[in-house]
């Protein structure tokens, strides 16, 4: 009795030949386009929409739609937490500032990106602050716009007509004054993390990078000024509003907070700005980073995203969001004109001295920064902290 040959030898050469190429292609080539799910949990979208929906434009092989979540900083670390010990991670891109990003990359929930990608993503591309925000990052934080950040006082003048100029004056004024100061709580605030950790440069505590030894004059400072606090809301847009509405005189800002407010008359055109003696800018931005647990084929093109995201014609885009380009490419002159007469209109001339008059300084790195906006919620905010 003779055995029948396999089923697969009796097929043509030409049928074995194309089924051997096929096995060689690349996968990229296969992959069907995905769903870029997102969440933008410090408002980066504000900058960088317009670039995502770009990408697609110019992609659909790639991405087939795009699915877009806002949440606050503090709770986004809890539900992606909860998404990669299901095994069904819903989210595969996440744009935080450096109070979620840093809580994000302290629990190792993020795919490093540095060294890896180094090559895909070079670092002389990126401004010299741009530098600094990629350094904090830990590895694991993408900068997508950045900024000198602040602290600065944004006051309503017709209020304070004479506005603190020192530490101590602005302690004296919100005794004088209570309710009337207000910032947000660090964990879910640019302007909120902005002046805590500005105040450390302006006392000059021991060690402004060190906010568990080196900070002793500003954990006082803090406590003091928070008897004349109402209370701390969960994020700028709060007090922006009671600011508008004349509930409080004066807000802590930043320089994104303070021109985009007024360019798009959140708050009164005509607010001012007052830059405290010995401040030192610290450097304001927004990351990207991919969750640990999406898929390979999605990382691909995130990584593809992500690259098309800083290319100098895309990160132009970004200027009108007041925050600006992280590559130092693309600078405002070579915006589109509309672009340019909308910042040029609300920009300030002190803003013009930093670098100069002002120093700038990195944020506390993902470490330090989580320990500080850790021990403010136990120590300033407390029972403080509202809705």
């Amino acid at each position: 009795m003779r055995t029948r040959p396999v089923a697969w030898l009796r097929l043509p050469v030409f049928v074995l030949t194309a089924v051997a190429a096929a096995a060689l292609l690349p996968r990229s080539g296969l992959a069907e386009p995905i769903t870029l799910s997102i969440i933008d949990t410090g408002g980066d979208l504000a900058s960088t929409q317009a670039i995502i929906e770009n990408y697609k434009k110019a992609n659909p092989q790639k991405v087939k739609e795009i699915k877009l979540q806002r949440a606050p900083a503090p709770e986004v670390p809890a539900k992606i937490k909860a998404q990669q010990d299901a095994g069904r991670l819903d989210i595969n891109l996440i744009l935080t500032g450096q109070d979620g990003g840093s809580v994000l990359a302290a629990n190792n929930q993020l795919i490093k990106l540095f060294p890896t990608y180094d090559k895909m993503f070079p670092r002389d591309e990126l401004t010299e602050a741009g530098k600094e925000l990629q350094d904090e990052g830990g590895g694991y934080l993408l900068p997508s716009v950045v900024s000198p950040g602040g602290p600065v006082l944004i006051y309503n003048p017709s209020k304070v007509p004479n506005p603190p100029k020192t530490a101590e004056e602005l302690l004296a004024w919100a005794k004088a004054n209570p309710g009337k100061f207000m910032y947000a709580r660090p964990a879910n605030s640019g302007p909120g993390r902005s002046i805590v950790q500005g105040i450390s440069y302006i006392l000059g505590d021991s060690k402004p990078l060190d906010p568990e030894k080196g900070w002793d004059k500003t954990w006082a400072y803090l406590k003091e000024l928070g008897k004349s606090v109402e209370y701390y809301p969960t994020g700028t847009a709060i007090t922006l509003k009671e600011f508008a509405q004349g509930q409080r005189w004066i807000i802590a800002g930043i320089m994104e907070w303070d021109m985009k407010p007024r360019a798009q008359s959140v708050i009164p055109p005509d607010s001012k700005i007052s830059i405290m003696e010995k401040t030192t800018f610290v450097i304001d931005g927004h990351y990207w980073a991919i969750p640990v647990g999406v898929p390979q084929d999605q990382i691909d093109v995130i990584l593809d995203l992500m690259k098309f995201m800083r290319t100098p014609e895309q990160q132009q885009l970004t200027w009108p969001a007041f925050i600006g380009p992280s590559i130092k490419a693309a600078t405002l002159d070579k915006a589109p004109k509309d672009i340019q007469d909308q910042v040029k209109e609300f920009w300030r001339p002190e803003y013009d001295q930093i670098g100069t008059k002002w120093k700038t300084a990195p944020t506390l790195a993902v470490k330090e920064l989580s320990y500080a906006m850790d021990r403010w919620d136990r120590e300033i905010g407390a029972d403080q902290v509202k809705k």
